[in-house]
């Protein structure tokens, strides 16, 4: 990358761009500092610093508007991915449990958006209580969004398909080969794939629901970030906090149990949904160096079921 790129993208988010979206991703780099020199101009923004950690499907930069306001320029290499979190953003906007979208470039990508302060819950050692969670879940899937908008969400299967094929390549491209079973990770998908084909009530699905996606914005309450909009299964959405940091199955069954209540959702849907999932937290944690812990032998024992 040239010095000029390496502004905006460090060199490990280079590689998990890469590793999303394949070699030719480079291209979309090179032209990075330009597109953000165009928006900028566009929409009177002062570039700050961008966002770290970065992801794996998106740059985000800290910008300031003309009125003084703090927001974010969120920009991906998936003109599609990004334009359908700016209308999911958009849909849940009533609710307040997200940043408010200010601007939308389909073409280069990109979405201009409400900068929320505050640390991610993953940043933390004690999430709030699941009665919190609850109610943030519970509010994402009551909205009422136009139609056309839920319409246009893909289905959970295909995004079902989607995170087993990734973690089905990250099983075989690192550590996690050699202690998660594809056998494991084969029974999980067929589980998942029987979940999400039950006839039950759809609803907006964040789809992507996990502590690291979750900023804790103080008085505004719990809000959530990159959505990875689907429709189906309201249960699914309570994977990642039955799952966070478990060291005993009595934990799963317990934070499902408190879930069901607040949310109004099947306890045991989401045990099964988390269940399932449980191969491809497995393969996350072994990749991390994870593997010698209680909390990845709870994993594990979950996956088997």
């Amino acid at each position: 990358m040239s010095d000029v790129t390496e502004r905006w993208v460090g060199e490990a988010q280079r590689r998990r761009l890469e590793r999303r979206f394949g070699a030719h991703v480079g291209d979309w780099l090179a032209e990075l500092p330009a597109t953000l020199r165009k928006l900028a101009t566009v929409w009177d923004l002062a570039l700050q610093d961008p966002a770290t950690p970065g992801g794996r499907t998106s740059v985000v930069v800290y910008v300031t508007l003309a009125d003084g306001r703090q927001g974010v320029l969120k920009l991906s290499p998936d003109h599609g991915l990004a334009h359908s979190e700016a209308q999911m953003l958009r849909m849940w906007a009533e609710c307040g449990r997200v940043p408010e979208v200010w601007g939308m470039d389909r073409g280069h990508g990109a979405i201009l958006m409400e900068r929320v302060q505050g640390r991610s819950l993953a940043a933390g050692d004690v999430l709030p209580p699941m009665a919190t969670i609850g109610t943030l879940i519970r509010e994402l899937h009551s909205v009422d969004g136009e139609p056309e908008h839920l319409a246009e969400l893909r289905p959970l299967t295909a995004r079902v398909q989607f995170i087993f094929d990734m973690w089905g390549r990250e099983r075989t491209e690192g550590p996690a080969a050699g202690v998660v079973p594809p056998t494991v990770v084969h029974q999980g998908f067929n589980r998942a794939r029987e979940l999400a084909n039950d006839d039950v009530h759809a609803v907006p699905l964040h789809g992507d629901l996990h502590p690291g996606n979750v900023i804790d914005g103080g008085a505004r309450g719990l809000v959530a970030l990159d959505p990875r909009a689907c429709a189906g299964d309201g249960a699914v959405d309570a994977v990642d906090w039955i799952m966070w940091r478990i060291t005993d199955p009595a934990q799963a069954q317990q934070r499902a149990e408190e879930l069901s209540d607040t949310m109004g959702v099947d306890a045991g849907r989401m045990l099964d949904w988390a269940r399932a999932f449980a191969p491809c937290l497995a393969v996350a944690m072994a990749n991390r160096g994870r593997q010698q812990s209680k909390e990845f032998d709870t994993v594990m024992e979950l996956a088997h079921g």
